[in-house]
């Protein structure tokens, strides 16, 4: 099969991971035979430095075109000073924005629509795992929170065939450390969903290892949708171009790529079997390293993940 995939590498770490995320996916595209068709843009501190904006209508129209879009980072301390009229972090709000994949502002105004779609799709993700889903809110709080509480209740109703259960985010992020196999899908709103993934990547060992995706539908059975594939880590400026970063969130979010935008479950769980059988044999990168444990590189690591696919 053929795709049109937009890579933006954007800054810091990002290019080390997409690299071997290219690496892997193109260890599947041999063994399957697909083609992969990379188009590559601007995101963040380069595209400031190069075009004067975190991301130009051209990438932008670029990425509308593709089958799915994968970004690596995006981040540069040398935009931190809030007075300055143009940030990384704006290519991004942008890139979500534009490509109609969240909706969110300060304020946390969500509309009944916004909510419903983005619970369908917790729902649908549930009905094809283990038919439990967690609710996560402040409905005891805020009335946004209510309002998503309600229309949860009210779209369970097509989903009689899936357990839902609703946890305020707070006892959520207590008992995530507490019991984390509890838990399978969570559905929350963005702020909450930020700051619970960054606290469950410590219990897989490290931020470098856990995707993500900004899905712009619900992945029924059987269907694709187009979806952002990122890792949940940032830019980290401090560690680029030193071959120390952990690419695995970045190849895991190609395999999240692979099933919700291509369809292509098999060769997405090749994917998630070659990662976990590296880590298995006890090979790390330094952020997730132990004692006993045989220590790679970035290239390393994208490396012996793309050897297993590859046989």
């Amino acid at each position: 099969m053929d795709f049109k995939l937009t890579v933006l590498p954007g800054d810091g770490i990002g290019p080390e991971v997409m690299a071997e995320g290219l690496k892997v996916l193109n260890a599947v595209a041999k063994k399957y035979k697909h083609s992969f068709e990379y188009q590559y843009g601007l995101i963040g501190g380069c595209c400031i430095d190069k075009e004067g904006v975190a991301l130009s209508p051209e990438t932008l129209a670029m990425c509308k075109k593709s089958d799915a879009v994968l970004l690596a980072a995006v981040g540069d301390p040398r935009f931190d000073d809030p007075k300055l009229p143009v940030h990384p972090e704006d290519g991004l709000l942008a890139l979500r924005r534009g490509l109609g994949i969240r909706k969110a502002t300060d304020s946390m105004t969500y509309s009944e629509k916004e909510i419903e779609r983005i619970v369908r799709v917790g729902f649908e993700l549930a009905r094809s795992r283990k038919k439990k889903l967690v609710s996560v809110d402040k409905a005891n709080v805020l009335l946004s929170s209510r309002l998503w509480r309600q229309i949860v209740i009210e779209i369970a109703k097509d989903y009689p065939d899936v357990t839902v259960e609703h946890i305020l985010v707070d006892a959520c992020a207590m008992k995530l450390i507490l019991a984390p196999t509890y838990f399978d899908v969570i559905v929350t709103e963005n702020m909450f969903g930020d700051i619970l993934t960054d606290e469950a990547s410590m219990l897989a060992g490290s931020m470098g290892m856990l995707p993500s995706a900004s899905l712009a539908g619900i992945p029924a059975k059987g269907t694709k949708t187009f979806g952002l594939y990122e890792p949940i880590h940032g830019s980290a400026p401090t560690i680029a171009k030193q071959n120390i970063a952990n690419p695995i969130a970045t190849i895991l979010s190609i395999a999240m790529m692979l099933r919700y935008s291509c369809g292509l479950e098999t060769e997405a769980a090749e994917i998630e079997a070659a990662v976990d059988k590296v880590l298995a044999a006890g090979y790390a990168t330094i952020d997730i390293f132990k004692e006993g444990n045989t220590r790679l590189g970035t290239a390393e690591m994208g490396s012996q993940i793309a050897k297993i696919i590859g046989g």
